[in-house]
């Protein structure tokens, strides 16, 4: 369903596994470590041994604008950018749709989708609740195909994964994701670093936060998505606010590395928010999570590299003697061959 040529790097979150060895590299495990490199924004700190600071936060310096805050809790919809070509001349943030340059259907592709967060929520395991939707193309951060629709659900450290119809038959319909990995807080913002050349591609009264964080030692190798880092094995966090007709805050923009190769062919990934909304999502819609048994739930195994070829590997990304390519689980484990 999708070109065969292949491009490279990867994304956020977390699920339950084994963790790697000593000298073993992804490729030689199905099953990556239970609590992944998120910066301080989904995990404690500590669990974040390359943040830049120790507390993983990014102290503003003199010129820059002080931290936006999420609102106590919101809902909003969203169109999702799969961009997979022509990404390296025209990074995101994106200023809704991608630059009249790119054009849908051949450099990138648009879904749908929405998020709810409430940081009121209590419940069995712990504080802050948050779910992403996505309609008809699930998030493509995974080496699988996407084309089917998907929900992540955190409700206070736990997060769960649910597939509909048309998943990959190695993918449950419901799982554990991961046993640390929490909604942001609303200053989740701190963890990354301001970029004024990202603030400008959002428009007027925009900011923009992001760095690329290298896939195999976790480091920070960059702040803002311009140059593209993507053939250089690296992996992009970002996050963009602008103010709405009131002058308030809001956010603008998620945008970040998908898994690059085929499938998902996902190299830059942007979901910009249509119809922010300052309102509390019902109370009902973390009940079907909270009721689940942990005990007896099948644990999630999507950053394995299920029925994965590299028959036609783009030789610009996946150069011998490197396996495969780097997902966001590998982050600061991933290796090469040469290494292990």
């Amino acid at each position: 369903m999708r070109s065969s040529v292949l491009i490279s790097t990867m994304l956020l979150t977390s699920i339950l596994g084994v963790p790697l060895t000593a000298g073993q590299s992804q490729s030689q495990t199905d099953e990556p470590s239970p609590v992944y490199r998120t910066y301080g924004a989904h995990n404690p700190a500590g669990d974040n041994p390359q943040c830049t600071n120790e507390d993983c936060k990014y102290p503003r310096k003199p010129g820059e604008p002080s931290d936006p805050l999420w609102p106590i809790y919101w809902q909003s919809n969203w169109h999702m950018y799969r961009i997979y070509k022509h990404y390296e001349s025209f990074p995101p943030p994106y200023d809704g749709a991608p630059p009249e340059e790119l054009i849908d259907g051949t450099d990138y592709q648009v879904s749908t989708g929405a998020s709810f967060y409430d940081s009121t929520y209590r419940g069995p395991w712990g504080e802050r609740a948050m779910e992403e939707r996505y309609d008809d193309f699930c998030l493509p951060i995974f080496p699988m195909e996407n084309d089917f629709s998907c929900r992540f659900v955190s409700v206070g450290d736990k997060a769960f994964f649910f597939a509909d119809e048309g998943r990959p038959h190695h993918v449950p319909a419901v799982c554990l994701f991961s046993p640390l990995n929490y909604a942001p807080a609303r200053d989740f913002i701190s963890h990354l670093p301001y970029s004024a050349a990202d603030s400008r591609r959002i428009g007027p009264g925009g900011q923009g936060y992001s760095f690329w964080v290298s896939g195999s030692t976790g480091d920070v190798v960059q702040v803002g998505a311009y140059p593209d880092r993507t053939a250089d094995q690296a992996i992009l966090f970002g996050y963009g606010f602008q103010p709405n007709a009131d002058g308030k805050m809001q956010p603008q923009s998620f945008y970040f590395s998908g898994y690059p190769l085929e499938p998902a062919y996902a190299p830059i990934v942007s979901q910009n928010y249509i119809d922010f909304e300052e309102t509390q999502p019902a109370s009902d819609r973390w009940k079907e999570v909270e009721a689940l048994d942990i005990a007896g739930l099948e644990t999630c195994n999507l950053f394995a590299q299920h029925d994965h070829t590299e028959t036609g590997l783009d030789n610009r990304f996946i150069a011998s003697p490197l396996l495969g390519h780097p997902t966001w689980a590998a982050i600061g484990r991933w290796k090469r061959e040469s290494e292990d």
